[in-house]
């Protein structure tokens, strides 16, 4: 809107502002109807697993939050607000982002280390009545499962049928693995730096054992 005025500023500003405010205030929802909210998300992230360079604080996770938001505002239209926090406590940031979430329309958790931004991300899904996004581990299982799917209908495959090997098992893998075993995977084997993890547990055989075994097929 134009601002070259003063009626414009009036209208704009104060006193124009305080009549969408009394509505609001009679009904919250009607944020997303007098504000910008509706259109508006946060980037949270505490710089503590940023990119593949690892715990390398806010500050330097910035950058990347500040990428994330232009590729919002490019394929989707949405005005984002990239947010890091100066904190590694759990119960820190869940309080941060319940407190912030009465200005956006959803929160995407971003480059936040494993196991913290599973519990992070669950109990805040409990808690807002907004959409809670976390990349790593949503968009992550997202892409991978669309792509097993094509190739299983490529290769005329089922997927009750297939062996299915994860590398690594922080945020993305263990996501993934929830994903496929709902669309129907059922032989799953997930593996870290430490070997095979079966129910939690690790085991003492290795991916190359898996392979001399033959319980995978490349």
């Amino acid at each position: 809107m134009p601002l070259n005025t003063s009626e414009d500023l009036s209208i704009a500003y104060s006193p124009g502002v305080a009549g969408p405010s009394l509505e609001i205030a009679k009904d919250k929802n009607k944020s997303y109807v007098y504000t910008n909210r509706k259109n508006t998300i946060a980037i949270i992230s505490n710089g503590t697993a940023v990119l593949g360079l690892g715990d390398i604080g806010p500050e330097a996770a910035m950058p990347v939050m500040e990428g994330k938001a232009v590729l919002f505002k490019k394929f989707a239209g949405l005005d984002v607000l990239p947010i890091v926090i100066d904190s590694k406590d759990d119960k820190e940031i869940i309080q941060f982002v319940k407190m912030l979430a009465p200005s956006v329309a959803g929160i995407n958790l971003e480059d936040i280390a494993a196991p913290n931004c599973v519990n992070i991300e669950r109990k805040l899904i409990d808690l807002l009545d907004i959409p809670v996004f976390h990349d790593d581990q949503h968009g992550t299982a997202i892409v991978t499962t669309a792509a097993l799917l094509n190739s299983a209908r490529f290769t005329k495959k089922k997927l009750k049928d297939l062996k299915v090997l994860i590398s690594g098992t922080g945020a993305a893998g263990s996501s993934i693995a929830r994903m496929l075993r709902v669309i129907g995977c059922k032989k799953i084997y997930a593996y870290n730096r430490k070997g095979m993890v079966v129910n939690g547990k690790k085991q003492t055989f290795v991916v190359k054992e898996l392979i001399k075994d033959k319980i995978i097929d490349l």
